[in-house]
């Protein structure tokens, strides 16, 4: 019982980062391309003032959960689950490496200019984002797996 329970939470959880950061490239970052300078400037910087606490706090319920399902599982659940937390880590990485590095530049840019090489920065930070979408995409996608294929991987009951 604890392990399905575990299951569903890995799965909502990885879902909901996936989902987010999908919306994100998907939505938001085509949006970004398309208005103006100051406005994807300022729209960027009171974005990420919210998305801070939300997608931190996603990230670590998904790496969290992942790992525990993990260390409660068998091969080749096990595999799968440890993929899953492991893929979960880097998009948290990327996040915090990659993206959050620049959302600091964006902040002071939006209060005084951008530099001229600023359309590479926001590349970079695009590109980023879709790094750490597609991790965050294929941790959820191993926890599918998992979950869909649970009777067919009988041996990953409960260690012990």
């Amino acid at each position: 019982m604890l392990v399905r329970t575990v299951r569903a939470f890995a799965l909502l959880a990885t879902g909901l980062l996936a989902g987010a950061f999908g919306y994100g490239a998907v939505n938001v970052a085509y949006a970004f391309r398309v208005v103006p300078l100051d406005v994807r400037l300022t729209f960027h910087t009171a974005l990420m003032q919210v998305n801070g606490l939300v997608m931190q706090t996603l990230m670590a319920l998904a790496v969290l959960s992942s790992l525990i399902l993990a260390g409660m599982t068998r091969a080749p659940s096990r595999l799968l689950a440890a993929g899953a937390g492991a893929l979960a880590v880097t998009s948290f990485l990327v996040t915090r490496f990659g993206n959050v590095p620049i959302n600091g530049q964006i902040k002071r840019w939006a209060v005084t200019t951008a530099p001229a090489d600023h359309a590479a920065i926001l590349q970079r930070w695009e590109a980023f984002h879709f790094l750490r979408t597609t991790t965050a995409f294929l941790a959820f996608l191993l926890i599918v797996l998992l979950v869909v294929g649970g009777d067919r991987l009988k041996k990953s009951g409960p260690a012990g």
